[in-house]
């Protein structure tokens, strides 16, 4: 596979090489890095990234199964951070050592139990190594990355004591999103980091609370764990020997993140800065504005958005009110005029007519008495 990997990239132009070696022997895994130094000059990068695991109780684990899963995870990281050390500390700018643990070794875990503790090793020794570096002002950063469940075959690879199919709990995280951490590992000194959220959840609970934690996880985990979809087979597991499905690309798992918020955030804490302090913000304007006079100026800015309060609605109908009542009267004191014009009228028509009948008959009278 190594092999193979190797000619697919030298076709698209770029230099690469392969070497065997078990990373539990020390001398084999130095002869890995010296063929690196013979063909290439040296390396700034190491990455420890080996490992295996065994799904069963520890009581039903035998010590020799125990012993060789701490040659690969625990030894393997020991033989290949020292021979790495050892190496960088020649070059003039030094380099990057990056060794790949787990989010188990924050919250160990029953049915995983002597990976757990694996990988708990591997956490105590990159810490302790960091600070000897640190003292010593060594040109080496030295990052622990920590995934959490991964789409891959590893469940296969596992040595399986339980007699039922298992898997990862979900939520489960593509390769590429662990591949590329310790790619961002490899030019920037990151500490630790943890990919995925979901295992990050878990140990916080774990050691916020542990007395609540492990019956919980003793409880649910084994669960979990449980693959009930898949009926148990047997496979020929890589706890002794390499498996030769390393090329084979298929998803494992019905759902598959292809993104970590929280890998993200570690890794851009600049852009994560500025957006807490944006929120903060707004929070604290929010609370300003809801205490003691600021509900008066929420209100008010209430107000000034509210484009209802734009017109004066309310002073706008009083206005169409006084001039209806303003007609109104109008109208009334011009019927009123008009009726006092009719009714006068009306008497100096009579009055007019009472005289002239009246006048008409003093004059009959007087043509009458001038005729007698």
């Amino acid at each position: 596979d190594l092999k193979a990997l190797c000619e697919e990239l030298q076709a698209t132009g770029a230099r690469a090489a392969w070497a065997v070696a078990d990373v539990a022997d020390f001398d084999a895994l130095s002869e890995a890095a010296d063929k690196c130094r013979r063909l290439f000059g040296g390396f700034d990068t190491w990455i420890n990234n080996a490992g295996v695991s065994i799904f069963g109780a520890i009581r039903e684990t035998t010590l020799e199964d125990h012993r060789r899963l701490f040659e690969t995870n625990y030894w393997g990281v020991v033989n290949g951070s020292l021979i790495a050390a050892e190496q960088l500390r020649k070059r003039y700018d030094g380099g990057a050592i990056i060794n790949v643990g787990s989010t188990l070794s924050d919250a160990p875990v029953p049915v995983q139990g002597v990976y757990s503790a694996s990988k708990h090793a591997v956490k105590g020794f990159t810490n302790a190594l960091r600070m000897e570096l640190m003292r010593e002002q060594a040109p080496i950063t030295l990052s622990l990355v920590k995934p959490s469940a991964v789409d891959s075959p590893y469940n296969r690879h596992a040595r399986n004591l339980t007699g039922q199919a298992v898997q990862n709990p979900q939520p489960v995280y593509a390769t590429h999103v662990v591949a590329d951490t310790i790619l961002y590992c490899a030019s920037h000194p990151i500490r630790e980091i943890t990919v995925g959220g979901g295992g990050r959840l878990i140990a916080s609970f774990y050691a916020a609370l542990p007395g609540l934690a492990e019956p919980l996880l003793a409880k649910f985990a084994p669960v979990l764990m449980r693959d009930r979809r898949s009926a148990y087979e047997p496979y020929d597991d890589g706890l002794y020997d390499p498996t030769e499905d390393g090329l084979d690309e298929e998803v494992h798992y019905p759902m598959v993140r292809q993104f970590s918020a929280l890998a993200e955030v570690r890794k851009h804490p600049g852009i994560t800065a500025g957006v807490v302090a944006v929120l903060a913000g707004v929070g604290l304007a929010t609370l300003l504005l809801n205490q003691r006079t600021g509900p008066t100026r929420l209100q008010s800015f209430r107000d000034r958005l509210d484009p209802r309060d734009w017109i004066d609605a309310q002073s706008l109908r009083g206005r169409f009110d006084d001039l209806i009542e303003t007609a109104r009267h109008g109208l009334e004191e011009a019927g009123d005029r008009a009726h006092d014009l009719t009714d006068d009228a009306r008497h100096r028509s009579h009055r007019w007519f009472k005289d002239t009948r009246k006048s008409s008959r003093k004059a009959l009278k007087k043509h009458g008495k001038t005729a007698r």
